[in-house]
C-alpha cells in the first residue's frame, strides 16, 4: 500500500489507528491504548452477539418477539409492541417509544438500543457482556489488550465498549473473513452474511418521532432523544451495520468509498471500523476529530469521504 497516502490518512483522522491488508497491519498512528471508548461502533458488536445467540440455539431466528422474554410489550401503547423482533431493534425499526408499529418507520434510537442490549444479556445470554465478548470473541481472536463491555466511568453507560483499535480491527477481519478465524469457524457464514445484507429497505420512511410508552425506568444507551438523530438510514442500515449501498435517490454515504464498504460509526466518526472486502483492507481509528459521517452524502469533501478516498488510493495507486 502506498506509505504517503496512509500517512496523509492518518495525519488527516489523528488520534489512533490502524490498518489492516491481507490479514497484516501495514500502518499504526497514534497512542495504542486499550482504554478507547467505541461509543456507537460498539453497536454491530451487540448485534453479532445476536447471531451467536441463533447459533447456539439459544434463539431459534431473529424473528422471534421480545414478548417472549418481556411479556410486558403485550400490554403497553395497547400491545402495539408485542410484535417487535430482535431484528426489528437490530435495525432501528422497532418503533419502541414511538407511536409507529415494528417494521413501519426507520429511528435511530439509543433507548431501543438500551432495551435490546438488556434483553439480550439478561434474557437471552444471562451472562453480563464482557464475559460473553470474552468466550465467543476476544480469547478466539486473541486479542491483545485489555477490554470491557461494562460501565467503566461515570460519564460511560452500562453496555459501553472500550477496546483498542488493533483488537477492533481483529473483529474486523473475522467478520470479512465470514465468521471464520486460524482456519476454525467460529460463526456460520450465513449469520455474517444475514447481518451485512438484511438491511432496512431504502424505501421505509423515516419516524414521524411522536412519542409512545417505553417501559418503566426505560435508560438510554446514549441520547436522551427517542426521536431520530440521523438524517440517513433506510437503504444504509443493516443490524447496526452500515453499508455504502444506493438508497431510494441514489446516493452513498460515503461516494468515494467502494459500494462494498462496511461501517461500525460511533460518535458521527470519532470511532470507526471500515471493512473493504474488494479491497481486503480493515481499518480502525479511534479519538479522531472527524465527526462527519452522516454529511458525506451530501458532500463528498466532507473528512470522512475524503478518509475513504485516501484509503481506495493507497490500494489502487500501487496494485493496478
Amino acid at each position: 500500500m502506498d506509505q504517503a497516502r496512509l500517512e496523509s490518512l492518518a495525519r488527516l483522522v489523528g488520534g489512533a489507528g490502524v490498518v489492516v491488508r491481507h490479514g497484516y497491519m501495514v500502518h499504526r498512528w497514534g497512542r495504542q491504548t486499550p482504554d478507547q471508548r467505541l461509543w456507537s461502533a460498539a453497536k454491530p458488536v451487540i448485534s453479532t452477539f445476536l447471531m451467536f445467540a441463533v447459533q447456539e440455539k439459544l434463539l431459534r431466528d431473529v424473528d422471534r418477539p421480545l414478548a417472549e422474554i418481556e411479556p410486558r410489550l403485550r400490554t403497553i401503547n395497547g400491545g402495539k409492541d408485542a410484535a417487535i423482533t430482535w431484528r426489528h431493534l437490530a435495525s432501528q425499526t422497532s418503533g419502541y417509544g414511538l407511536v409507529e408499529k415494528p417494521g413501519e418507520a426507520f429511528a435511530y434510537n439509543d433507548f431501543a438500543i438500551a432495551f435490546y442490549y438488556d434483553s439480550l444479556m439478561g434474557g437471552v445470554f444471562r451472562s453480563d457482556a464482557t464475559e460473553v465478548l470474552r468466550r465467543r470473541i476476544a480469547e478466539p481472536l486473541d486479542f491483545e489488550d485489555a477490554y470491557s463491555f461494562e460501565k467503566e466511568s461515570v460519564d460511560a453507560v452500562s453496555g459501553s465498549l472500550q477496546m483498542s483499535v488493533r483488537d477492533f480491527a481483529r473483529f474486523g477481519y473475522f467478520v470479512m473473513r465470514h465468521g471464520k478465524w486460524n482456519g476454525k469457524q467460529l460463526l456460520p457464514p450465513q449469520l455474517i452474511d444475514q447481518m451485512l445484507t438484511e438491511g432496512v429497505p431504502a424505501t421505509l420512511p423515516m419516524s414521524s418521532g411522536k412519542e409512545a410508552d417505553m417501559l418503566p425506568g426505560q435508560r438510554s444507551y446514549g441520547t436522551s432523544m427517542t426521536r431520530n438523530d440521523t438524517p440517513v438510514g433506510p437503504g444504509f442500515y443493516s443490524f447496526n451495520w452500515w453499508l455504502n449501498l444506493e438508497d431510494a435517490q441514489g446516493r452513498r454515504p460515503v461516494p468515494d468509498a467502494p459500494s462494498d464498504s462496511i461501517f461500525a460509526v460511533g460518535l458521527f466518526g470519532r470511532a470507526v471500523l471500515w471493512i473493504i472486502p474488494s479491497l481486503d483492507v480493515i481499518v480502525s481509528w479511534n479519538q479522531s476529530d472527524i465527526t462527519d459521517h452522516l454529511e458525506s452524502i451530501r458532500n463528498d469533501k466532507s473528512k470522512f469521504n475524503t478518509a475513504a478516498k485516501l484509503i481506495r488510493e493507497s490500494v489502487i495507486d500501487i496494485d493496478k
